[in-house]
């Protein structure tokens, strides 16, 4: 199925609403739309001064606004009352992004059910939660991306929460998009590579040694980088958006010659865990 994304025009971005807002791709991608003259409604589970404060000098220097609402996004409810209140102040949202995520990184046998179903529930329930109550309120020629992950093609040792997550998202997201489409609504589906978040150095700080030592080989994109790539995508109202050349080119890899990724993976791991195994002894 051809993408019908070409055949929109560029809507005018006027109303911007993004989960996850307050830090993060999710505070980089607000204030790139602030800059571009649209009001921003940002909902996040909670925000700091400092965070608020950014937003609210960007918006002031660029003559809009940015609006703030409180919501958990594995509550339904909340998520709904967030983005109603965000509409009734603002308007039907030119642009919705979900960039609301946790990131978990252990081996299957170091996590917990209630952490692995924590994962799956702001990081996947999450996401439909926010379509949910955005999809009915958004008109043609508007669009909504998904922020997923380059572990929702391609997951990675120590990701059976995280990855297991966002390959939920890029389903959800590819559902969307076959039935949002045709009434002209285009729908994203974001996939980055590991970015230098606040969300990644808590990673990196507790994370699994294997996975950290295999991360090594892969590294990190700014966020500034990662976000402009990102506005870029969205922008060309693109399906697919993949920061980095690197991630698109192991994505390539895994799909044309999925023999040569798998060997190349576990030589990878075998390599790792030799040298986690070497530090601990």
């Amino acid at each position: 199925m051809k993408s019908s994304n070409k055949s929109i025009n560029k809507p005018q971005f006027n109303h911007v609403i993004i989960t996850g807002g307050g830090s993060g791709l999710g505070h980089g991608l607000a204030t790139r739309y602030l800059k571009l003259g649209a009001v921003v409604s940002v909902i996040d589970l909670q925000f700091s001064e400092k965070q608020k404060a950014m937003l609210e000098v960007t918006a002031k220097q660029c003559t809009t606004q940015c609006c703030f609402y409180t919501a958990n996004v594995t509550d339904a409810e909340s998520v709904r009352a967030a983005v109603l209140e965000a509409v009734a102040v603002s308007g039907s949202p030119d642009l919705a992004i979900n960039s609301a995520g946790i990131l978990i990184n252990k081996t299957l046998e170091d996590t917990s059910p209630e952490a692995f179903k924590k994962v799956i529930d702001v990081n996947l329930n999450g996401s439909f939660n926010f379509a949910s109550a955005i999809m009915p309120l958004m008109k043609p020629g508007s669009q909504i991306a998904l922020i997923a992950s380059v572990a929702g093609l391609i997951s990675n040792y120590g990701y059976s929460a995280y990855g297991a997550s966002k390959f939920g998202v890029v389903g959800l997201a590819t559902t969307l998009r076959y039935e949002y489409e045709h009434q002209g609504i285009a729908v994203s589906c974001v996939c980055p590579p590991e970015v230098k978040t606040p969300m990644v150095a808590e990673e990196h700080a507790n994370g699994d040694p294997v996975s950290l030592e295999l991360k090594k080989f892969a590294g990190s994109m700014d966020p500034d980088d990662a976000c402009d790539q990102i506005f870029a995508g969205i922008q060309s109202r693109k399906w697919m958006i993949i920061p980095s050349f690197e991630a698109k080119s192991l994505i390539f890899i895994s799909r044309v010659l999925p023999w040569l990724y798998t060997l190349l993976m576990r030589r990878l791991i075998k390599f790792s865990v030799s040298k986690v195994s070497k530090k601990n002894l």
